[in-house]
């Protein structure tokens, strides 16, 4: 029996729009409500929310029962955490700050076995191969991670070429808060220079054959990255959603 097929990695290599939300709330609880609205893909974010290992875990638990897939994104792209994460069950990482072609490249083999990768092999004790259970789990588990990179700065673009011709990176997300920061715009993604710099590193994306992504949270936003031509587009996140619902309500009676 091989590893679990990735449906997420399939749909992106075939241009399938996926549409997504975040969850920053690290609650199962939320996760599980959140599994229920119908997205595509949900990401786990282990960058900006206080998400650690068992509360990443507890959420790829629930999800498993969802029809939305689950992307984890870790902190920092380091080999030990990349590790852990494909163990407890991820198979769809995004990877922050990613700022040179060499650097992805750590990070591919990061996610893949030994004689093509590094990963440690330690699948008898991973809920990944289902405790054992999963016989063919290591000489099949490379072909169904899907690793998505992050491009967020003026230092990302310059190699977003040399990262684009690594065998191995399934799609590229572009960052546009960071990126905006970095270009002088913090707080402004929407500034003209901003958007320029996205739609120039969407069409490369795409023009290499990989698959592009961004977050939006706004309507009109999100259609000019969709009309990009942006594969995996996040439209809102937990926490913003439940806050801006709840300010709302709150005013309502309070006047």
């Amino acid at each position: 029996m091989p590893a679990p097929r990735n449906d997420f990695k399939a749909a992106l290599a075939v241009g399938e729009r996926q549409i997504g939300c975040w969850l920053g709330l690290a609650n199962p609880y939320t996760a599980e409500l959140m599994g229920t609205a119908g997205f595509d893909w949900l990401l786990i974010d282990g960058e900006h929310a206080p998400n650690d290992l068992r509360s990443i875990m507890a959420q790829l638990q629930v999800l498993e029962a969802s029809p939305s897939h689950s992307v984890v994104r870790l902190p920092v792209g380091e080999t030990w955490m990349i590790k852990q994460v494909l163990d407890i069950g991820a198979q769809n990482l995004l990877v922050p700050m990613v700022e040179s072609a060499e650097q992805a490249a750590q990070l591919v083999r990061a996610v893949r076995y030994p004689p093509k990768g590094v990963r440690g092999v330690g699948a008898a004790l991973a809920r990944a191969s289902k405790f054992s259970g999963i016989p063919d789990y290591l000489t099949t588990a490379n072909d169904e991670i899907c690793l998505l990179v992050q491009v967020e700065n003026r230092a990302g673009l310059a190699a977003l070429d040399g990262i684009l011709a690594l065998d191995g990176i399934d799609g590229v997300f572009i960052g546009p808060s960071d990126l905006a920061a970095d270009m002088g715009h913090i707080g402004k993604p929407s500034t003209q220079e901003v958007h320029d710099a996205i739609a120039d590193a969407v069409a490369r994306i795409k023009e290499a054959g990989k698959a592009a992504g961004i977050l939006a949270t706004d309507p009109e936003t999100a259609a000019k990255y969709a009309g990009l031509g942006v594969t995996f587009l996040a439209v809102g996140l937990d926490v913003t959603l439940l806050a801006g619902a709840a300010r709302k309500l709150a005013t309502q009676y309070k006047g």
